[in-house]
């Protein structure tokens, strides 16, 4: 397929990212020119199918959940079609992990719509938004954590002047938060390894991914963030986040303009982050706009292109 492919002027792929919260749809088109090759978005759906609050809660995806997840991943499947998509990944996440009948649910999707779904480990996640993002580095000086928060999961990868040291994974996310389904031993483990790795690489800053670190950077005043490098300092991430917490999730919707699935996730991700930041010490949050679906579209372009890695 490789040398065929070098040969078109464009050619398009899919990702689809069945998280714990949402499920999105990230479609994006390879155009070349000559040896030049760069990706535009088609198009990038979020809807919010929050298995996680049946998983974290009952330990399996209810019927009512399991139906709308069939209906999404339909209208997924048709939508790759419409926009003639060559290849494509779809995976499943921390939810989809832990629950019973995930399996049973990925065997009906592949039966009754063709889609294949794989159930991706937390080390693979985390691989995963880390070759994305390794190449969109411009400064690869200095320490810095790659902190990718969901809804059943964090992911962290720890990068020291441009390389990686270590990739980690704890089933801490915020929707386990909101249906305190987060071990006390998780806590441990996650505070443990960050005041180990405070210790080995000093200095270290944190580069944010997930829905949720980029609503706290777009909440932030002009003025307490820096655009042109995509940063915001610590305190005023915390700042921002007291302001959150104090308030009840429809006070978030009123004052902050969020929506429902969005209120009640964005405080526990702000934990997460802060109680990092301060063990680490780190002083920024970088706020790229990456993440998973990036990352398999990125894998899937580097599994049709072997002579370019």
């Amino acid at each position: 397929m490789a040398n065929d492919e070098k040969k078109m002027k464009s050619i398009t792929y899919a990702a689809i990212d069945i998280g714990s919260n949402a499920a999105r749809l990230l479609v994006k088109r390879l155009k070349r020119d000559g040896d030049e090759v760069r990706f535009t978005k088609e198009i990038m759906l979020r809807v919010p199918l929050r298995l996680g609050f049946d998983v974290f809660k009952l330990g399996r995806i209810s019927d009512k959940r399991e139906k709308n997840m069939m209906r999404l991943m339909k209208v997924y499947n048709l939508l790759m079609k419409i926009y003639d998509v060559a290849d494509y990944r779809a995976c499943a996440t921390s939810a989809m992990r832990d629950a019973q009948n995930g399996l049973d649910i990925i065997k009906n999707i592949k039966k009754n719509i063709g889609l294949d779904i794989e159930i991706i480990s937390g080390q693979e996640e985390a691989t995963m938004v880390y070759n994305n993002h390794i190449e969109c580095m411009e400064d690869r000086n200095g320490n810095y954590m790659y902190v990718d928060v969901g809804g059943g999961s964090t992911e962290i990868n720890l990068l020291s002047h441009g390389q990686l040291v270590c990739s980690r994974s704890y089933n801490i996310g915020t929707v386990r938060i909101l249906n305190e389904a987060v071990a006390d031993g998780e806590w441990q483990r996650l505070r443990a390894d960050m005041a180990q790795l405070a210790v080995d690489y000093p200095g270290t800053n944190i580069i944010g991914s997930g829905g949720n670190i980029n609503k706290l950077y777009r909440l932030l005043p002009d003025d307490e963030k820096d655009n042109e490098l995509k940063r915001m300092p610590i305190a005023s991430l915390r700042k921002l986040h007291d302001s959150l917490r104090v308030l009840s999730v429809e006070g978030r919707m009123d004052k902050f303009n969020l929506k429902p699935d969005r209120a009640d996730v964005i405080v526990p991700a702000g934990d997460i982050f802060l109680i990092i930041a301060e063990i680490i010490r780190a002083e920024y949050v970088y706020v790229p706009v990456i993440g998973l679906a990036d990352g398999i579209i990125d894998g899937l372009y580097a599994k049709n292109q072997p002579e370019l890695k």
